[in-house]
């Protein structure tokens, strides 16, 4: 039993949970400590592996050197985890390559292993009762998984009873469809993982609450005003895009069609793909075709940041180029033009080109503002970003001004006494 929340039977959706009191934007829902959670490759040296706490000076495992703590306290927490990959990350050296999914699945068998009982993080469901989509995943879908399998296999059989292929197959679905990425203030990455309560929480693409995480618990907060029966509805994926788009998504990873208000109405659409203004009218066929040029770009651009030795200013290229050909029939704030303009934003960080990410960050935040709904991360992490990189370039009282528009939504979103906003508010006293 979590106070305030229940358990119920949804229709058409299955399980969900509803308040059973009253709750105002900002007020906690419900905390929750991961059931098993993994730190990202790429953040190790930056963060604990036990409680994901940034700080420097952080102590090295002695035996792998490549795992990090905040103190004995913290490497004696982990060491169950942990002692799954130190010797195999040592024995493999650089051919240790287990994917994020592989090394969280590894960590949910071994503690099933030693559970007694239900832990504080399945007060109303257990992680063996999470939905699993086997049956529906497509080719690609089921490769991946036999990849994590035969994964699973070379990298952790001399610390782990594995079960059979198909229990295997059932709980890669499960982590799949109910993992959960931590991110930091930015929405960059952290790592991975599983809370079976929130799990419980269903997708609407109107959420009345957000999910956000002090250190690796998950926080579940009011970003609506919510009373008794209201369902608890989070958003599984970004918001931004249109209705066919995002249903896209979630048929992709999530096996369902969203019937909620906004996606019946589609009534911000239009805005999202907004065209330009021109004396001779655009054609319906040419929008048609400027949408499928966009979605097409989106997918390669993906692709090619993956590849291995791809130059970061080729990437910026690619960003320029779909810009200038979507240009011609979009609008700045078409969602489309947004999305090449964030990746483009991105590439100028990893440049620390801050002239070049600042222009194209000033061009996103006001459609951002107007398209995402209110106490959005999105739009959030957008006025940290555009407020550091203004307080670098000596541009202070801009800076101030986007801190602080963070800061309102944040407050909603994290809490007041989160550690993000304790410095940020130190950030900005500074400047």
């Amino acid at each position: 039993i979590i106070e305030g929340l229940e358990r119920f039977d949804c229709p058409g959706k299955g399980r969900g949970l509803r308040v059973t009191r009253p709750f105002r934007v900002g007020e906690l829902l419900l905390s929750c400590p991961p059931f098993s959670h993994v730190l990202s490759v790429k953040e190790r040296g930056c963060y604990c592996e036990n409680c994901f706490t940034r700080k420097e000076g952080l102590a090295k495992c002695g035996k792998c050197k490549k795992a990090f703590y905040c103190n004995v306290k913290c490497q004696k927490a982990d060491w169950a985890m942990h002692k799954l990959e130190c010797s195999a990350m040592t024995a493999f050296g650089e051919n240790w390559c287990p994917s994020e999914m592989t090394r969280l699945v590894a960590r949910i068998l071994a503690k099933k292993k030693t559970q007694k009982e239900s832990c504080a993080s399945e007060k109303i469901l257990l992680i063996g009762d999470i939905q699993s989509h086997v049956e529906d995943e497509d080719n690609e879908q089921k490769q991946n998984r036999e990849a994590d399998i035969a994964a699973l296999h070379r990298f952790y059989s001399k610390h782990l009873d594995l079960p059979e292929h198909k229990d295997l197959q059932t709980l890669l679905s499960q982590v799949a469809c109910n993992g959960f990425t931590i991110e930091d203030d930015e929405l960059s990455h952290m790592g991975t993982a599983v809370y079976p309560d929130v799990a419980l929480i269903n997708h609407s693409c109107l959420p009345s609450v957000i999910v956000t995480y002090n250190g690796t618990s998950a926080e579940v907060r009011a970003v609506q005003d919510m009373k008794p029966g209201d369902e608890v509805l989070i958003s599984y994926i970004d918001l931004l895009y249109p209705t066919d788009d995002r249903n896209h998504r979630l048929r992709e990873s999530y096996f369902f069609t969203c019937n909620c208000q906004e996606c019946k109405s589609k009534s911000k659409d239009k805005a999202k793909l907004k065209v330009r203004k021109r004396s001779d009218p655009i054609e319906p066929d040419d929008i048609s075709n400027m949408t499928r040029y966009a979605r097409k770009t989106i997918r390669e651009f993906r692709a090619c940041k993956h590849i291995k030795n791809i130059l970061p200013s080729s990437l910026l290229e690619m960003c320029e180029q779909s810009l200038e050909q979507m240009g011609s029939v979009f609008a700045d704030s078409n969602v489309f033009m947004l999305h090449m303009m964030y990746q483009a934003m991105g590439v100028c960080l990893y440049l620390q080109d801050a002239e070049g990410a600042v222009s194209y960050g000033e061009r996103i935040i006001k459609p951002y503002s107007q398209l995402y709904p209110p106490y959005s991360l999105n739009v959030s992490s957008m006025y940290l970003k555009l407020g550091r990189l203004y307080m670098s370039l000596e541009k202070h009282s801009a800076g101030v001004r986007a801190l602080k528009k963070a800061m309102a939504i944040m407050e909603v979103a994290h809490g007041k006494d989160h550690l993000y906003l304790k410095e940020l508010r130190k950030e900005i006293t500074q400047k």
